[in-house]
């Protein structure tokens, strides 16, 4: 055949072909291999996305988590060949784009072009969900969660846009892809079910069976057994994401409660002592351990006797990041450790030594986050409950070999019951808004570049919760020369407290004249004459006892110092030339007796028996102190009188029991030089502090003071609460400050008139306080209190129904003012104890057999009040007591029998304190003068630290009701 184009045609000119133009197939041989290639990773990723979504899916249908290690390996292989796919996929989209640009079919290029975008939204917005820190490290929510819905969406977009971009172009392959998606469903579908079958379990309450491992603590595992201690132990994995939370935690207390703690550490060691020397075993250590040494206690090395307290590597490890986090459920509010805690299930490699598996261990929790948050952070790890399992303690009979159960601190019950919490209807003082968990005041917000950091409501920066926990513990900071955490601690105390010297009486005793308050106008004190100095103490913000923790070792006085031109005339809570305060203070604290009537002075909890006195006051209260003041024949100048609010971690006592039980090989405990005597030369804190210079008769220099800056009814309403808090003694005096209270126009006055007037039995005088209460509108006293204190009147005074009235009222009501602040006082178990009470007293009023059926009626209906008691506090003893009466009343006695067991186990043992305070009040003439109904504290004790020997008739001067100055 002939290749000449063919002859023009006779007479004219001849023919040119036009050139034809090359065609670029739009994929060449190469470029098909790469494609297919890549259709086989988009396949195996496809596959991979449709589980991984339909497994969210199933979480979301059925509220239970199915994610589980074969899920989290799905997500790796995710990662994986998503950056696998970037380089060839661009390389693809280049190449083809450059075929087909030019092409005829502009249908099928314009859906390309929404192809090519829609792809490059799914492949960025994976890269951004990746997160490389330093490169791209996407944190805002906002943009996160968009950012995740574009990379959900953009693969269903880019399968339809594919169609459309075949349809214009060769004829699609319909049974290959019918294929595969059905291959894929069935696999998928199998998975789902494999799933279904085994959940992840979260919020596991632990087998009884474990109990025996960890009893008398009441803490399980997950599983009943033991967990690695290298499970517990992976702080620095929490360090590679959480730079300023590990940091904060470093110099925690949490972190340092174990043997790594000096002053834990030697009391724990005589814990350990007394019980093998007792029974044979440390298992009654075991108490301590559940809260303060989780790693060697739940990996099982603590019940070693031998158990290397200071080198073994589980000694110093603390509280744990994980063993709080992986804390998975909180059994009880019953304290001592009433938890369950499991060996988290950690992303692949977390353990790995490793480091490029290290980074992909990391990227890996970075990329999918919601897991490693859901294992680490429950919702239950912030709320108020969570701390109780360990702020809240008994003395079980396996510790004390005493009772089966004794009161230990406890902070969470003082904080549900008070107004801080929004929950306590019977507070003085509430806040604009409640404080909804314990969080609120010990971890407040730092900004942070932590991984987890989050844009909190009110907050500029991205935050955290400070993980020091700041609160009380300057001494620990102080032993472990941490100086930043100290001052930490330090600034937390600030404002937490007011002192107030708020009046004076003459004569020396409480029913002396009062000159009060104090400030603008100021008496003329004259010389020779006796006085009684009124101060007050008053907690600001706090949410729960003061002092609360160890309250017997917690060093909390009044320090007073009384002088005239520069001469001490008077001296009071000193601290001596052996770091010793004078034990003639006024301490807030508990004074601890053991059953022989000793001190309890070493954190020597194997011993606790019953308190002489408790000085703890109450959030949002005041405590009234009196101090007896002696003038001299001969005063040159004006008189001044200064009080400080002093705080010591440690007292000396606990101090030299902690230095002198020191063992070679222990860390050097700061301070302490091993044979030489140690001086406690921990911090001294002041928490608060006031003074007042007082004109002198006869002498004309002039006394200047500073203006009050907080209000004056507040000031005599302070001063009324310490006196009314302090029982009978004192509710005259009280009645009076209420009185000024009321004479300034606040509702406070007549409303703790009320409460003074039902202690006394005046329940007349207390209805018409409350009717008064109840008229001011601006302030308006709090309705929920106002309802509780009636419905205690109309209860004492046999008004059944209305009390019943009164207390539904305080628990049921719901107003927008109570929403806004966040107070909810359904939780006062006091006040459905009072219900409670107040339906079995109607029930005892049917009589008649006819009426049996309406008695049943209130019976079950009061217990189901007491019920309702023992599901917030089940340690409750009044809840106890009436259950026994009414099951008893309701002919069940084997439920009547439970309640009466439990009754005797949780009451008070009232006989067995008798002798423990009589040996104490001889042992502790000091704490034995604390003890007293009216305490007066003296100013001129012969030998008071910080006072020079004073002349005999100071020491001999006489206060009205405590028969002489001390």
């Amino acid at each position: 055949m002939s290749s000449e184009l063919p002859a023009a045609s006779a007479g004219g000119p001849p023919r040119v072909a036009p050139p034809r133009r090359v065609l670029i197939p739009a994929v060449g041989p190469r470029l098909k291999i790469l494609m297919w290639c890549l259709f086989g990773v988009l396949a195996l990723l496809g596959a991979n996305s449709v589980y991984l979504s339909s497994v969210t899916v199933l979480d979301w249908s059925t509220g239970i988590d199915h994610k589980n290690w074969f899920y989290l390996w799905m997500i790796l292989i995710h990662l994986g060949v998503g950056l696998l796919l970037v380089v060839p996929f661009l390389a693809f989209l280049a190449i083809h784009l450059l075929n087909t640009r030019l092409r005829k079919n502009r249908r099928a290029v314009r859906v390309g072009y929404a192809l090519m975008i829609g792809s490059l939204v799914l492949l960025f917005s994976g890269l951004l969900l990746f997160r490389v820190p330093g490169l791209f490290d996407l944190k805002n929510p906002t943009a996160r969660s968009v950012t995740y819905w574009l990379h959900v969406i953009s693969p269903i977009a880019c399968v339809w846009l594919y169609v459309l971009h075949r349809l214009a172009g060769k004829r699609i392959q319909w049974r290959l892809g019918v294929g595969y998606a059905g291959a894929v469903a069935v696999v998928v579908g199998g998975m789902l079910m494999m799933h279904n079958q085994d959940p992840r379990k979260w919020y596991q309450v632990g087998p009884a069976s474990g109990e025996k491992y960890f009893s008398p603590s009441l803490a399980r595992t997950a599983t009943g057994g033991f967990i690695p201690a290298k499970a517990l132990m992976n702080d620095d994995y929490c360090l590679k994401c959480h730079q300023d939370a590990y940091k904060g935690w470093f110099h925690s207390s949490h972190h340092l409660s174990s043997f790594n703690n000096p002053a834990y550490l030697a009391s724990v060691r005589e814990t350990r002592e007394v019980s093998l020397k007792r029974d044979g075993n440390v298992q009654a250590s075991r108490w301590c351990a559940g809260c303060h040494d989780p790693v060697p206690f739940f990996s099982g090395a603590f019940d070693d006797p031998k158990f290397d307290d200071v080198n073994h590597p589980t000694s110093q490890a603390g509280i744990t990041c994980t063993a709080c986090h992986s804390i998975t459920n909180c059994n009880s509010t019953r304290g001592n450790a009433d938890f369950t805690i499991e060996e988290p299930e950690h992303y692949p490699f977390a353990y790995s030594e490793n480091p490029l598996l290290q980074w992909i261990n990391n990227q890996l929790v970075k990329a999918k986050p919601e897991v490693h948050k859901k294992t680490f952070l429950k919702d239950f790890h912030k709320s108020a409950e969570f701390c109780s399992t360990c702020h809240k303690v008994h003395l079980p009979y396996e510790l004390t070999h005493y009772k089966e159960f004794l009161r230990g601190q406890n902070h969470y019950d003082p904080y549900l019951l008070s107004g801080v919490s929004g929950h306590g209807a019977r507070s003085f003082y509430y806040p604009e808004k409640a404080a909804k968990n314990c969080a609120d005041c010990h971890m407040p917000l730092q900004p942070s570049k932590d991984f987890g950091a989050q844009f909190f409501a009110g907050a500029e920066k991205a935050s955290i919760h400070n993980h020091m926990f700041p609160g009380a513990n300057t001494g620990l900071a102080w032993l472990k020369e941490a100086g930043d955490a100290e001052k930490v601690h330090t600034d937390f105390l600030k404002g937490k407290l007011r002192v107030d010297i708020f009046g004076v009486r003459d004569g020396g005793g409480i029913d002396g004249e009062l000159h009060a308050p104090l400030r603008p106008d100021v008496p003329e004190l004259e010389p020779g004459k006796a006085y009684l100095l009124e101060t007050v103490i008053r907690t600001l913000k706090m949410g729960h006892l003061f002092t609360q923790g160890t309250a017997d070792s917690n060093e909390v006085w009044m320090d007073v110092t009384v002088t005239s031109n520069g001469t001490v005339i008077g001296r009071n809570g000193g601290i001596s030339a052996e770091s010793e305060v004078d034990p003639w203070s006024h301490f807030v604290n508990v004074f601890m007796l053991d059953k022989d009537g000793n001190r309890i002075d070493r954190r020597n909890p194997q011993d606790i028996f019953v308190p002489l006195y408790n000085n703890q006051i109450p959030p949002g209260a005041g405590q009234t102190v009196h101090y007896g003041l002696q003038l001299p024949e001969q005063l040159d100048g004006p008189v001044t009188v200064e009080v400080k609010l002093q705080y010591r971690k440690f007292d000396k006592p606990y101090m030299d029991f902690v230095t002198k039980n020191a063992k070679p090989g222990d860390k050097p405990i700061r301070g302490y030089e091993p044979g030489k005597p140690y001086l406690n030369t921990l911090p001294v804190i002041t928490l608060a502090e006031d003074r007042v210079t007082f004109p002198v008769k006869g002498v004309t220099t002039a006394a200047e003071n500073p203006k009050v800056e907080f209000p004056l009814w507040q000031r005599w309403n302070d001063y009324g609460i310490g006196l009314l808090l302090k029982g009978r003694a004192e509710l005259r005096q009280a009645e009076q400050a209420f009185l000024e209270v009321e004479k300034l126009k606040r509702f406070d006055g007549p409303l703790n008139l009320g409460r003074v007037y039902f202690q006394e039995g005046r329940l007349d005088d207390a209805t018409a306080a409350v009717i008064r209460a109840a008229a001011f509108t601006e302030p308006a006293a709090p309705p929920w209190t106002l309802a509780w204190l009636s419905g205690l009147v109309n209860l004492q005074q046999g008004r059944l129904k209305e009390a019943e009235q009164n207390f539904r009222k305080v628990l049921e009501d719901r107003t927008p003012e109570m929403e806004k602040r966040g107070f909810d006082f359904s939780k006062d178990y006091e006040v459905i104890n009072l219900l409670g009470q107040t339906l079995f007293e109607q029930a005892k009023q049917l009589r008649d057999v006819s009426r049996k059926s309406d008695k049943d009626k209130l019976l079950n209906a009061a217990a189901e009040q007491f019920q309702k008691t023992l599901a917030l506090d089940s340690e409750n003893v009044t809840a106890h007591y009436q259950l026994q009466l009414l099951y008893a009343a309701l002919g069940n006695a084997e439920k009547s029998a439970e309640h009466r067991a439990l009754h005797a186990k949780y009451k008070p043992d009232d006989n067995a304190r008798d002798r423990a305070f009589a040996l104490a009040r001889q042992k502790y003439p000091a704490a034995n003068h604390a003890a007293e109904a009216v305490v007066i504290y003296p100013l001129h004790r012969d030998g008071a630290p910080g006072l020079a020997a004073q002349p005999a008739a100071l020491n001999t001067g006489k206060t009205a009701q405590n028969g002489g100055v001390r």
